[in-house]
């Protein structure tokens, strides 16, 4: 088989569990479990061996199920595939809860969703948190149940999964017909089984099916609740499904018993009964030991009814005391979920604040390509725009004031080119001393960079008369240069990182700054070409200057056109 052919087998095999042809789906398992091309690919073959475990989990095997989910796990943490970890963990999760082992299925469950969070794994994370639901349905708290099945949905909605959809607005009903709210539970029954009819899911729809029947059997409308016990038990025979098969047939037996149709009640009944033996599942077969003694007792054979309420009795305090000793495990596995949730969360939010201070540091989308792993980031921009901007008698006035109000002044001054920058898309790209330097168009492009780098230019030499900076700043004024030109822009530096600009066009830049005038813009002649075409914009030629370095260059005092 060929790599491609492998995975359309792996999607026929995962499509024939989801439309719940178990047979068919084992029997093609199987035949891919001897395919030497399977056996040769490790995740491969994790996947069919968790597939494989899954359908075994919904025939009520739950031995088998645990077997072959277990092989994949071993597999996946030989190949470090945390995904598949994560799918198997869920899984084994799910066959606990069904062997009521229940601080073992929150346990792997967890596991999985730390994982799946790690990973940004969404729907996968659905599905557990729907999962630790069901486990605290089956616990008897309702309101937890509630609480993760909603978040779940939620989830669900989010990314549009219908099949999660479907069985988290089942489950929800589930525990509105614990909390004895009939309409809230047949509303959902009734939502769930419509989707699940759309997707073709035939385990869900008889799940709804049989659920639909308990509401109606509650409300006292036998006939209803017969109705959609058959239909449930007829696709749940066709599918295979036994602990479905006897949970219909117990309730079929229930009502019979109800309507005094005793022959039907215990034919019914022993047919449940010996399916509930048979599978292994101790609270069905509690369940029926009730029903027998309650159905003897209708009947009058009291010396029988005692004698299987006896059994129920003894089989009830068995699975109380299991119950008991799971419900201590889960109360301290209850407190190290919180605990690893709170180390999590605290985690998280260092991990967020770090990113917050890289992202001020950096640009953000250099900044984002740095914790994905890139290493070396150098690009080439055609065309941008370079501002640069100094203060005039800096070094006299840093002579003559205290260093902690220098410093301030200073913050107060750069912060506000920060936020003018901020609103025109302006990229600071350092200060040294007094001097500041920023571009536009680098790293994120811009048609109208020079328009932008105008703007900025012009509010940025008008803003010092409008901050508190103290007497001592009071008489200060900077001079700017503009200058617009290809260079090259990247990361520098192993441990502190530096983002920065090179090339011709950021010496020009700098060399406009430095014959520039107090309280004036000096432009370049190219960078005047470029913003003609704005009208709020005047252009006064200042003629030829002997620019060092470059010789002989046209330059121009930029102001804004008061006329407009």
């Amino acid at each position: 088989m060929t790599k491609e052919e492998i995975h359309q087998a792996i999607d026929k095999l995962e499509n024939l569990k989801r439309t719940s042809q178990f047979n068919e789906a084992k029997t093609f398992a199987y035949d891919l479990l001897e395919n030497p091309a399977i056996q040769e690919d490790a995740e491969s073959l994790a996947n069919v061996y968790n597939i494989l475990g899954v359908v075994y989990s919904l025939l009520s095997d739950y031995h088998k199920a645990l077997e072959y989910n277990s092989k994949a796990l071993h597999i996946n943490e030989e190949i470090g595939n945390k995904g598949g970890i994560a799918h198997s963990l869920g899984n084994i999760g799910n066959v606990y809860c069904n062997l009521s082992d229940y601080p073992k299925a929150l346990e792997y469950l967890s596991k999985a969703i730390l994982i799946e969070r790690e990973l940004e794994d969404k729907r996968s994370i659905a599905l557990n948190l729907g999962n630790i639901g069901l486990v605290y349905h089956r616990l008897s708290d309702y309101h937890k149940a509630l609480e993760y099945c909603s978040k779940s949905l939620h989830i669900c909605e989010e990314i549009g999964n219908k099949q999660g959809i479907a069985t988290n607005l089942g489950n929800i009903g589930i525990d509105y017909w614990n909390l004895s709210d009939y309409p809230k539970a047949l509303e959902y029954y009734s939502k769930a089984l419509h989707i699940n009819e759309e997707i073709g899911n035939k385990q869900g729809i008889a799940a709804n099916l049989g659920n639909i029947g308990l509401v109606y059997h509650r409300l006292s409308d036998y006939p209803k609740a017969l109705e959609y016990y058959s239909k449930a038990l007829h696709i749940n025979e066709e599918i295979g499904n036994k602990d479905g098969i006897a949970t219909n047939l117990g309730n079929m037996g229930m009502v019979y018993s109800l309507l005094s149709d005793y022959p039907k009640a215990f034919e019914y009944l022993n047919r449940a009964h010996s399916l509930s033996i048979e599978i292994g599942l101790k609270f069905l077969k509690r369940d029926h030991l009730q029903q027998y003694s309650e159905l003897y007792e209708k009947m009058g054979e009291i010396e029988k009814a005692f004698s299987y309420y006896k059994q129920y009795i003894a089989l009830e305090k068995e699975i109380n005391s299991e119950e008991t000793k799971k419900n201590a495990q889960i109360f301290e596995q209850r407190r190290i979920l919180e605990e690893d949730e709170k180390a999590r969360q605290l985690k998280l939010a260092r991990f967020q604040e770090q990113e917050r201070i890289f992202h001020n540091i950096l640009p953000i989308s250099i900044a984002d390509r740095l914790i994905e792993g890139e290493q070396t980031i150098a690009e080439s921009f055609e065309n941008v725009s370079i501002f640069f901007s100094d203060i005039i008698n800096f070094t006299t006035l840093s002579s003559n004031i205290e260093p902690a109000e220098l410093v301030k002044g200073l913050n107060t001054i750069f912060t506000a080119f920060d936020r003018i920058g901020t609103k025109y898309g302006l990229e600071k790209i350092k200060t040294i001393g007094d001097a500041y330097m920023a571009v536009c168009g680098v790293p994120e492009v811009f048609e109208d960079h020079q328009y932008r780098a105008t703007q900025f230019a012009i509010e940025a030499s008008e803003v010092l008369e409008t901050l508190d900076l103290g007497k001592q700043f009071k008489s200060l004024q900077i001079r700017i240069g503009l200058h617009c030109g290809s260079v090259v822009a990247g990361i520098i530096g192993e441990k502190k990182f530096a983002y920065d600009v090179w090339g011709d066009a950021v010496n020009i830049a700098s060399r406009m700054e430095s014959n520039s005038e107090a309280g004036r813009i000096n432009v370049s002649e190219a960078f005047a070409a470029s913003i003609k075409e704005y009208p709020e914009f005047k252009l006064i030629p200042r003629g030829e200057l002997n620019i060092k370095g470059k010789g002989i260059m046209n330059t121009f005092w930029l102001v804004k056109n008061e006329s407009i």
